[in-house]
């Protein structure tokens, strides 16, 4: 029976609290090192490979980790989850974001439909919509093909479709499967639209407004911009957009739209990449097969995910090291580095991923605990990081673990060979050295050219960014937050920090405010 208690409570815990601490510099120095190197990996889906050598851990901390798994129940959690219990806690929802790619257990029916089912019916709706978009059968109204397609849409219907889109649209490219321009509107301010909407062709653009309730003000916002801007260019708005909605909100059955694709209330934002929400437009853009394709690395993922075994389970030991590193050795951050620039939005998906689902103060019961939470989470693509913020990382005051992601080979195969390396040679030496030196630092006399070493970092190696290894890659996060979330006995799927500051935002616009709210509003020119 799965019982739910907080972290400190745990008697694992305790025993990984008196566990003696590694020096990091010492056993990451010469031959240990190189063992370590070989020896502290883990094979992941999609040909990763996740290698923990540089992470603060020894096979004494690790056992003691093991334990605090065990205790914790963490695979028989996720068991509970993927089978259909009500682990949304806020909400009293169940969580399904795994079904949208597989069925890892029992068929879990809610609302009276088989979700499995509903959710393949939604890909196969999108992927027949794509197709015919893509053949001319569906056009605008003078018969012509569309050329770009434009997602609406704010947070999870936004970060995470438009990290994925830019990993793989040079991919596609080059593996002759780009079908269609995209482009994102996310922000209410009104630049945003108006800048994107100033660098397409509308009358051969066709819109995905995303919203689950139907209401979001800021995407409903941004859809009476892109109409407006669709009528005052003589076009039928009605025939240029297409909604991603819950089957219950007015969007669902509207006219106003060319079709509507659906999605559930047992799906956060934030992990809805793999839903009718990333599915609608990567499908328009690349082809609903490389669409199914990014689908079957997340599920290879999930897979891994759900094995009791903590070292043959990546998401799971990644989950548990970043438990240790925040509350016992006490770091408050941690850096997301992809060396690819394809990822270059990565960590801002991440950032929503982590921090709204981790950002909790009290446990799934509504009780105040006393112990640290999600760290906050930042990150940009390599070499680029180098020469912005990694100099606080080797030497500032904080220690900040790192986890950079890296791959053998380019996207485009495009490269140069200067002074006996190719640029992806370089590229790939620069993270290499850099978990040395972050991990061994060096020792100078010079306090300025002194580094201290002891700076933890993993690192999760592919061949490269494509389509299965991107759906393995963000599955295995999606499931590292979840099982630190378990550990944290906090409800990883609801978001009611987010809610407030659009509850006072409506009052503003209302005119309905005292105090320091009228003052901010009155100076804003509200």
């Amino acid at each position: 029976m799965v019982t739910w208690n907080n972290l400190d409570t745990l008697a694992s815990y305790q025993e990984l609290k008196d566990t003696a601490k590694v020096n990091l510099a010492e056993v990451m120095t010469g031959e240990n090192g190189a063992e370590r190197v070989k020896n502290y990996s883990i094979p992941m889906a999609a040909g990763f490979t996740y290698n923990y050598a540089a992470k603060a851990v020894d096979d004494n901390v690790l056992a003691a980790l093991v334990k605090l798994a065990d205790e914790a129940q963490l695979a028989d959690k996720f068991k509970e989850l993927y089978n259909g219990a009500v682990i949304n806690t806020g909400e009293n929802r169940l969580v399904l974001h795994h079904m949208t790619r597989g069925q890892l257990g029992d068929a879990v029916t809610a609302d009276g439909v088989d979700k499995r089912a509903f959710y393949v019916e939604q890909q196969n709706r999108i992927a027949d919509f794509a197709n015919k978009v893509h053949a001319g059968e569906i056009t605008n109204a003078a018969g012509e093909k569309f050329t770009t397609v434009v997602q609406i849409g704010i947070g999870g219907s936004d970060l995470g479709p438009r990290a994925m889109y830019l990993a793989l649209e040079n991919w596609a490219k080059k593996n002759n499967t780009f079908k269609m321009e995209a482009k994102f509107i996310s922000n209410v301010d009104p630049d945003d639209a108006a800048a994107v909407l100033n660098s397409i062709d509308v009358a051969h653009s066709i819109f995905v407004l995303v919203s689950k309730s139907g209401t979001t003000l800021e995407t409903l916002t941004n859809e009476s911009f892109v109409k407006d801007a669709l009528k005052n260019a003589g076009l039928n708005p009605s025939n240029h957009m297409i909604a991603v909605t819950s089957e219950t909100s007015p969007l669902a059955k509207s006219d106003d739209y060319l079709a509507a694709f659906f999605m559930d209330d047992y799906i956060g934002g934030r992990y809805s990449s793999t839903s009718a929400v990333g599915g609608a437009v990567l499908s328009l853009a690349f082809g609903p097969e490389v669409f199914a394709d990014f689908l079957d690395g997340a599920a290879e993922e999930d897979k891994l995910a759900a094995n009791d075994d903590v070292m043959k389970n990546a998401a799971m030991l990644d989950a548990l090291i970043g438990v240790y590193e925040r509350n016992v050795l006490g770091y408050p951050s941690t850096a997301v580095l992809p060396y690819s620039q394809a990822l270059s939005r990565f960590p801002a998906h991440l950032q929503q991923l982590d921090m709204e689902s981790n950002g909790k103060s009290v446990n799934r019961f509504g009780d105040p605990i006393n112990y640290v939470t999600g760290p906050v989470i930042f990150g940009e693509p390599g070499t680029n990081g180098q020469h912005s913020f990694y100099q606080l990382l080797h030497q500032g005051t904080d220690i900040v673990p790192l986890q950079f992601v890296g791959y053998k080979n380019s996207q485009i195969g495009t490269d140069v060979d200067i002074q006996g390396s190719t640029s992806q040679q370089k590229l790939c030496a620069n993270v290499a050295a850099q978990i040395v030196a972050f991990a061994c630092g060096k020792a100078d006399e010079n306090r300025n050219k002194n580094f201290e070493g002891g700076r933890p970092s993993s690192i999760i190696i592919g061949d490269q960014v494509n389509p299965k290894s991107m759906g393995a890659l963000l599955a295995h996060f999606e499931n590292k937050v979840m099982f630190q979330g378990f550990l944290w006995n906090i409800n990883s799927f609801d978001q009611e920090g987010v809610q407030l500051g659009k509850v006072l935002a409506k009052r503003v616009l209302a005119h309905e405010t005292d105090g320091a709210l009228k003052v901010f509003s009155d100076l804003l020119n509200i």
